[in-house]
């Protein structure tokens, strides 16, 4: 379904190449008089002094999305746009992690567009990955935390994950087991702790999420986790805990007591 363009304004189709700054306009103005310099150049310009001078609260979403889409749109005014797809997916975070093929259905966003706004949600999920590989997991919680919730509250389908971690405590394997519902028709016990065997890991942590949203565990999550526990203390392999996430936050089972 095609998204109505807001009425009133005239949106500036997509353009396929990249424009950050003034660096890239360069060869290209050179051969244009003062007239035909493309609208809006003082806004974009404002637009970045206040980005790179006001620190991170400096610009307001719509901002963020406005600077954003002058990589792939070269001339004419991007708040229509950038408004457009706060209105359409409800969040910055949720314009960042829309479908590409979503994000094209907004009016004045083509590949290019599309393809900006997926950079910065990669660039994202490798920052704060960055801040988890190497270092024990236990001790750097937030930043686990913060990862999951980058990489999996906007999913839309549940999606189980198993961290393993060696005897430090650090990642050495995250393993996708598979999107659906996390009973034992999705996650076996025995084949969960079989590869903490096999990738010779002490330890674990279950991960999924909540398309829903609310991130309160299920019944089923709480049997599973409790079964392949027990699996875990048979062998030696300890679970950790089971960390569900929505876009509503995180909860813990072992901080609820469930493990």
């Amino acid at each position: 379904m095609g998204i109505t363009p807001l009425q009133g304004d005239s949106l500036p189709e997509a353009d396929e190449s990249f424009d950050f700054g003034p660096e890239s306009r360069q060869s290209s103005q050179a051969s244009s008089s003062d007239g035909g310099k493309h609208a809006g150049a003082g806004h974009r310009a404002r637009l970045r002094e206040r980005m790179l001078k006001g620190g991170a609260e400096a610009l307001a979403d719509y901002e963020v999305l406005e600077y954003l889409l002058f990589a792939a749109i070269k001339q004419g005014d991007t708040k229509p746009i950038a408004k457009e797809l706060l209105k359409t997916f409800g969040s910055l975070s949720g314009v960042l992690n829309a479908d590409p093929n979503a994000l094209q259905r907004v009016k004045g966003v083509g590949e290019t567009s599309a393809a900006a706004l997926k950079s910065v949600s990669i660039a994202a999920r490798r920052m704060a990955r960055s801040e988890v590989i190497q270092k024990p997991v236990l001790g750097s919680w937030q930043a686990l935390l913060d990862y999951l919730a980058i990489d999996m509250a906007h999913l839309t389908v549940e999606r189980v994950r198993v961290l393993y971690l060696d005897t430090k405590n650090r990642l050495i394997d995250d393993h996708h087991v598979g999107d659906g519902s996390i009973d034992e028709a999705a996650i076996h016990p025995r084949e969960v702790i079989r590869r903490a065997m096999d990738v010779g890991a002490s330890a674990l942590i279950l991960v999924h999420n909540h398309p829903s949203g609310n991130p309160e565990p299920s019944r089923a999550d709480i049997q599973i986790t409790q079964k392949i526990a027990e699996a875990g203390r048979l062998l030696g392999v300890t679970v950790h805990d089971h960390v569900i996430v929505g876009r509503e936050g995180h909860v813990s089972l072992r901080s609820k007591g469930l493990i």
